[in-house]
C-alpha cells in the first residue's frame, strides 16, 4: 500500500477534477506516450497501474498539476471577523479620531488574542487589499 500510483485513479473524476496527480509520474507517461512512442497498455504494464487511468492522464489538458493552497490555522483566524468588523468601523471615521493597528493590537490582546502585532498588521493590509 506504499505504493503512490495505488492512489491516483483518475478515472473516477471528470477531466477537469483530476485531482492530485504524481508530478514523477505525469512526466514519466507523457515521456513515454510522446516521446518514446509507447503504447498506452506498456505504459500501463510498467509502471503497474490501469489502461484507463494511463489514458485519462494522456488526455487531461494537464500538463503541471495544480495543488490546493495550503492553509494552516492561526491565532488570529477566531478574531478575524471582529477584527475585520473593526477596521470597517475604522475608515468610516476621521483620521484625527482612528485607532492606530497599534491600539487595536492591544484591544484584541484584551479579548485573550495573544498573537503578535505583526500578525495584525498583515491581516490589516491584506483586508485593505481585498
Amino acid at each position: 500500500m506504499d505504493d503512490p500510483r495505488i492512489d491516483h485513479n483518475p478515472t473516477r473524476y471528470s477531466e477537469w477534477e483530476i485531482g492530485v496527480i504524481d508530478v514523477a509520474l505525469l512526466d514519466i507517461i507523457r515521456r513515454w506516450h510522446l516521446r518514446d512512442q509507447v503504447s498506452l497498455r506498456e505504459i500501463a504494464r510498467r509502471l503497474g497501474i490501469s489502461r484507463n487511468t494511463v489514458r485519462c492522464y494522456l488526455h487531461s489538458e494537464i500538463v503541471e498539476p495544480a495543488y490546493r493552497d495550503r492553509r494552516t490555522p492561526n491565532a488570529l483566524d477566531q478574531y478575524a471577523f471582529k477584527l475585520s468588523f473593526w477596521l470597517k468601523t475604522e475608515t468610516t471615521k476621521s483620521r484625527k479620531q482612528r485607532h492606530s493597528l497599534r491600539q487595536i493590537h492591544v484591544d484584541l490582546c484584551e479579548l485573550g488574542f495573544e498573537g503578535s502585532y505583526d500578525r495584525v498588521a498583515a491581516f490589516a493590509r491584506q483586508w485593505r487589499v481585498d
